[in-house]
């Protein structure tokens, strides 16, 4: 056990037996639950623009959407922990398990529990949905435990960027289309391009405010490989990738030119890509704050285009 395993377990052992609604609170990370809001808008808007949207399986798909994001959350603040990565070095956020607000094994059925819930909920969609929904659950729900835990922690080997593109882009947007029309098509699969885009844009700024502690936890993330130089690039062009598809759509008649209203959202891309170049450390805690705002009002821009 590292020496601030050491002494971090040593700060748990105070938590309160019942942690307080407050810290759980914390411990959902609610700034990050737009990453579960925003695929399902997006794929719910494309229903509604083909007349297939369906009330009861798109809420079903928003509660199990978050539940998993909770789920991993909690999870990765557990993990964190646990091999070294949230020491009182963190740039970022508190984090509940290592500033001893909620015991560790509290944390731990915390995720458990959203993981759980996530597989109720499942159970309806896969009654709506068939098979393919059931794959689609079980995968999201490993990939979300094993985004920091197992045997090859997803985030610790640089395939976070991956995952994050894979399951709250591509998997989280088709699969809230698909349990209301039981099928894909082109335009929801081109349109959860930007969604997954902004959330990998997102990471990239967290990996590279976190590059040296990263390092130090031996977290092996892109930035840390490759240098904050890669993790700069990577965030412009998941921005860039973002703003192009609305214009794609349009021109290829896959979607009218409603779809052009996210293009509103475009200033508020300026000051995060500004900090993330010129800044490193805590200071890009306000680049993270600005690209989950961007991501926020893009998403719900986009999804009103696109069901127009």
């Amino acid at each position: 056990m590292s020496a601030h395993a050491a002494g971090t377990s040593l700060d748990v052992k105070a938590a309160p037996k019942s942690a307080p609604l407050k810290a759980w609170f914390m411990a959902a990370r609610p700034r990050t639950l737009v990453a579960g809001v925003v695929p399902v808008a997006v794929g719910s808007a494309v229903a509604v623009r083909e007349h297939t949207f369906s009330l009861v399986p798109a809420l079903a798909a928003l509660l199990g959407a978050l539940l998993i994001q909770v789920g991993t959350n909690m999870a990765n603040d557990y993990f964190d922990w646990k091999k070294g990565a949230d020491t009182s070095e963190r740039l970022g956020p508190a984090r509940v398990t290592a500033q001893g607000l909620i015991a560790p094994e509290q944390v731990w059925w915390g995720a458990m529990a959203c993981f759980a819930a996530a597989m109720v909920v499942g159970l309806y969609l896969v009654s709506v949905g068939g098979w393919p929904i059931l794959t689609v659950g079980l995968l999201s729900i490993a990939a979300g435990y094993a985004y920091t835990g197992g045997p090859f922690p997803l985030g610790y080997n640089g395939l976070g960027d991956l995952f994050v593109m894979i399951f709250f882009g591509f998997v989280a947007v088709c699969g809230s289309y698909f349990v209301q029309t039981g099928r894909l098509s082109a335009l929801v699969i081109t349109a959860s391009v930007p969604v997954g885009a902004l959330g990998v844009a997102l990471l990239a700024v967290n990996n590279v405010r976190d590059a040296d502690t990263d390092a130090k936890a031996g977290k092996r993330t892109l930035v840390v490989r490759w240098g904050r130089g890669f993790g700069r690039a990577e965030y412009s062009v998941m921005l860039l990738l973002a703003f192009v598809v609305p214009a794609a759509l349009w021109a290829t008649g896959m979607a009218s030119a409603a779809v052009l209203v996210s293009y509103a959202a475009a200033p508020l891309a300026v000051a995060p890509l500004k900090r993330v170049f010129k800044e490193q450390g805590a200071t890009l805690n306000l680049a993270l704050a600005g690209t989950a705002k961007l991501q926020w009002l893009f998403g719900l821009l986009f999804a009103a285009g696109l069901a127009w």
